[in-house]
């Protein structure tokens, strides 16, 4: 009988892939500096979305104003976002991935897991960049692991159009004196609480104390964060359709809203927005989150759990101007943003870590 092929999970993510996409149909762009955000104008108040790598070496990133990426690469060609483009390249790129007939779970419009059985993962790997790069003229890395979490952080070393492994065998060689902030799942604010019981690199996390753990973040994620600093995590890729928690809007004023009248039209229209992306759903809205950027770059959320959940879109409209009178009067407003949760089909979701950025 035989033996039992070793099981994996690849991580594929696609490289620099709104800018690839760009350049894809401009093929002239490709080697210069490319910058995609708002609706291509530096002028406008819009941040950007993406930057080729080009565009990076000049310290261009995503969410950067769009005004100050121009200004660290002003020979930087500059595009608006195509939202309809990159959905319709996503597709193309993850029906290569099924192709390969492989379980494949989407993450968004440029990643996916793959499970599969093989004895040499990094020729499959291979495989899998020349199935997506023949299919639809994109590059991409591919991360393995013997998890979800060691495939995800794997890629990063991967990139760009490459492959690696991180298993059990070598996480600590690899992630051990790491900052906390580079595992998946960990973002700026929960490295901080971390580095205040000195707790500062992946073994530090590691080895840190349950009990403290638990007293900063709680029971459950307590212990999440404890097995996340010794890379464990799901093996189980499900191809299962991935359903949105919730749905957000946000608008970038040209010019700073200045009166309480103005803030509060504009959380209305936010509103009206937001509820028909929630009744396309067909689920209750349970919970708020209101998103402010202040005048010239402070960001500051207001949420709140609603008594029930509705689909009454004057409910939400009245809960979502009650955070709108949390705002500070006496500042200027350059964005507002909403975000409506709304309930699960499903009660397990925990699987599903945060992503925290794209590369």
């Amino acid at each position: 009988m035989p033996a039992e092929r070793a099981r994996w999970v690849l991580h594929v993510d696609l490289d620099q892939f709104i800018a690839a996409v760009e350049i894809r149909r401009r093929p002239e762009l490709a080697g210069i500096p490319l910058i995609v955000g708002g609706r291509g104008d530096p002028t406008e108040r819009a941040v950007v979305s993406t930057a080729s790598y080009e565009a990076r070496e000049f310290g261009v990133g995503s969410g950067m104003p769009l005004r100050l990426a121009a200004r660290k690469c002003p020979q930087a060609v500059i595009l608006p976002v195509d939202g309809q483009a990159y959905d319709a390249a996503s597709v193309e790129v993850m029906t290569a991935l099924r192709s390969l007939g492989n379980v494949v779970e989407v993450l968004g419009w440029d990643e996916a897991f793959l499970g599969v059985e093989v004895d040499d993962p990094e020729a499959y790997a291979a495989r899998v960049r020349a199935t997506v790069l023949g299919a639809t003229g994109l590059h991409c890395s591919v991360g393995i692991g013997d998890n979800k979490v060691r495939a995800k952080i794997a890629t990063g070393f991967g990139k760009p159009r490459g492959v690696f492994r991180l298993t059990q065998q070598n996480w600590f060689e690899v992630m051990g004196e790491r900052p906390t902030i580079d595992l998946w799942g960990v973002g700026s604010k929960v490295s901080q609480r971390l580095a205040r019981h000195n707790v500062h690199t992946v073994r530090e996390l590691a080895t840190a104390d349950p009990s403290v753990l638990v007293g900063e973040f709680g029971p459950r994620m307590g212990e999440w964060y404890g097995q996340l600093g010794r890379g464990l995590g799901s093996r189980t890729v499900d191809d299962t359709p991935w359903v949105a928690r919730g749905h957000s809007r946000e608008t970038t004023f040209q010019q700073n809203l200045t009166t309480p009248e103005q803030v509060r039209d504009a959380v209305s229209t936010l509103t009206d927005q937001v509820m028909e992306d929630v009744a396309a759903e067909g689920r209750p809205v349970i919970r708020l989150t209101l998103k402010v950027r202040y005048a010239p770059f402070f960001t500051k959320t207001f949420s709140r759990t609603l008594p029930a959940a509705t689909d009454d879109r004057e409910v939400v409209r009245e809960a979502a101007l009650v955070l709108a009178g949390k705002l500070e009067q006496d500042r200027e407003v350059r964005l507002l943003g909403l975000r409506a949760e709304m309930t699960m089909p499903e009660p397990d979701t925990a699987e599903r870590t945060p992503i925290r950025g794209r590369l």
